[in-house]
């Protein structure tokens, strides 16, 4: 199990500035774990982390602390340690009713002053119906929060359109879409977060030779490298930056460029955004990259 201090602190020490972590919240009632709990749980995770200054608190939404909620302070610590902000997406598991995916929804919107910014669809992928899910993920959107799926990781043509029909902020994977789903996707624009590591190991990529990266970067379709899941796939985001430069032939500049193009789109506000392009015109400026 590792420690919120570790995981933060390891993305830290590879100078990640903006981090958003998926969790499940979960319910145990045969140990008095409710969704909420869990999430408290969560929550003093991060307070606790001590290796790095964490931001997780999202002022542009609210700057009304709650009763009984952890004052501002203790959400944003100002010192002079290396920042990181943080937010948190909330992810529905896919094994879920509608009411426990509305459940965490509701969840999401009560903890939104406490960074979390958004809900995730993930799970086993061949178990559930879209139909489960929608009426959530709708009620979600409507609230301001943002969406993204996890969306074709086994061929299934009916629910990948209607996920590209749903028209998410972004989609995770995107391994198994026939040509129509392709079309799709380009015509929408919709940014695709993508784990070389995790497609290959989980199999559903053959080899890095032939992941849909090279023809997503190729058109200038939007996507954003990450890791999936750490520890379960052994990866971190320099490995996977190191993995797509080797495999499809980037160079620093080209690296840099997806680093950047990536802040359009995340999760947080124009605030946060702001000063992560204003840290990336530094590094500009130092690498010669004008």
């Amino acid at each position: 199990m590792f420690s919120m201090n570790q995981v933060v602190g390891d993305f830290a020490a590879e100078n990640v500035v903006y981090l958003e972590l998926r969790t499940t919240p979960k319910r145990n009632d045969l140990i008095g774990m409710s969704k909420q709990s869990y999430m408290q749980a969560v929550l003093e995770g991060l307070r606790a982390v001590s290796t790095v200054e964490v931001d997780f608190a999202s002022h542009e939404l609210s700057t009304e602390v709650p009763v009984n909620s952890p004052d501002m302070n203790d959400v944003c610590y100002r010192t002079e340690r290396k920042k990181i902000y943080v937010r948190l997406v909330l992810s529905i598991d896919r094994r879920e009713t509608t009411a426990a995916a509305m459940e965490t929804v509701e969840l999401a919107l009560k903890l939104r002053h406490m960074g979390v910014v958004g809900i995730d669809l993930s799970g086993n992928p061949i178990i559930g119906e879209w139909s489960t899910f929608l009426p959530a993920l709708k009620f979600a959107r409507e609230q301001g929060l943002f969406i993204t799926l996890h969306c074709g990781e086994v061929p299934n043509p009916d629910e990948i359109r209607a996920m590209l029909d749903f028209q998410p902020w972004r989609l995770g994977h995107a391994c198994c879409f026939e040509e129509e789903e392709w079309r799709k996707l380009k015509l929408s624009r919709i940014p695709v977060e993508i784990c070389l590591t995790s497609n290959i190991r989980t199999e559903t990529i053959s080899s890095v030779d032939v992941h849909h990266f090279a023809d997503l970067y190729n058109t200038k379709h939007p996507i954003v490298l990450c890791t999936d899941d750490t520890g379960v796939f052994s990866t971190s985001l320099s490995d996977e930056y190191i993995l797509a430069a080797s495999a499809f032939g980037l160079g620093k500049r080209e690296m840099f460029e997806l680093a950047r193009n990536a802040v359009d789109f995340i999760f947080a506000g124009d605030e946060v955004k702001k000063k992560l392009m204003e840290i990336f015109a530094s590094t500009a400026r130092m690498l010669d990259f004008q």
